[in-house]
């Protein structure tokens, strides 16, 4: 059974009662809380494994929770899953900014959110990832040292940009990366370059991958993802 602490951070009672109980029959051990203010005093007393934050909440809203976990160092590395409404993707990809790892959109079923959590806590790295270790995903070998990429064994000629591109993503594997994080992690924060050039450098990246460009997925509306 699972043991991992989840908080549920929701103001509709009806939701937060469902939550607690799905994700407690599962082994997870849940506190359940109905403001962003209650949220951040929770993670003070005691870091959860995950956060399930409606964005929708009275007071401190599900974004400003989401910014002010993920700048504190206690609280940094806690994945966030975000409960949305529908027509909300201008928060979805502000929380995905701020460092929220997935979201679910209401309504819901109660095995996509156990889907999700189980998702999320699996892709927890168990130590940092060291950045001078080669990566080992499906058929590509990716070495930061060396600055070389082979796929089954055979070394592809990439631009620095789209070594950077490709680290970045399959590093993370499954997580959603908006462009903005893409140009802002691959480039820097005063680069000043386009959401389109960033759709341009992933299209010459998949060519250059071959059959393996299967596993860079895009996210519409959002971004884009390694598929692990």
């Amino acid at each position: 059974m699972a043991k991992e602490r989840i908080l549920v951070v929701e103001d509709d009672d009806d939701i937060l009662q469902l939550l607690k109980y799905n994700l407690t029959k599962e082994g997870y051990r849940v506190t359940g809380v109905a403001s962003g203010e209650e949220a951040v005093k929770a993670v003070a007393l005691s870091v959860p494994d995950l956060i399930l934050l409606d964005l929708m909440l009275p007071g401190m809203d599900g974004l400003e929770v989401c910014r002010l976990l993920k700048r504190a160092d206690r609280s940094g590395n806690i994945p966030i899953i975000m409960l949305t409404a529908k027509g909300e993707e201008a928060d979805i990809v502000t929380g995905l900014e701020l460092g929220a790892d997935d979201y679910i959109t209401k309504p819901f079923s109660p095995r996509v959110v156990l889907a999700r959590v189980r998702t999320v806590l699996r892709r927890r790295p168990a130590e940092p990832l060291n950045e001078a270790a080669p990566l080992k995903i499906h058929d590509l070998l990716i070495h930061p040292g060396h600055h070389e990429v082979l796929v089954a064994d055979q070394p592809l000629d990439l631009t620095v940009t789209e070594f950077r591109l490709l680290y970045l993503l399959a590093s993370r594997p499954g997580w959603v990366f908006t462009r903005e994080q893409i140009v802002r992690r691959v480039h820097g924060d005063d680069y000043p370059a386009s959401d389109r050039s960033v759709d341009v450098q992933v299209v010459s990246l998949r060519k250059k991958l071959g059959p393996s460009g299967k596993y860079l997925e895009t996210v519409r509306g959002i971004g884009y993802r390694f598929r692990g």
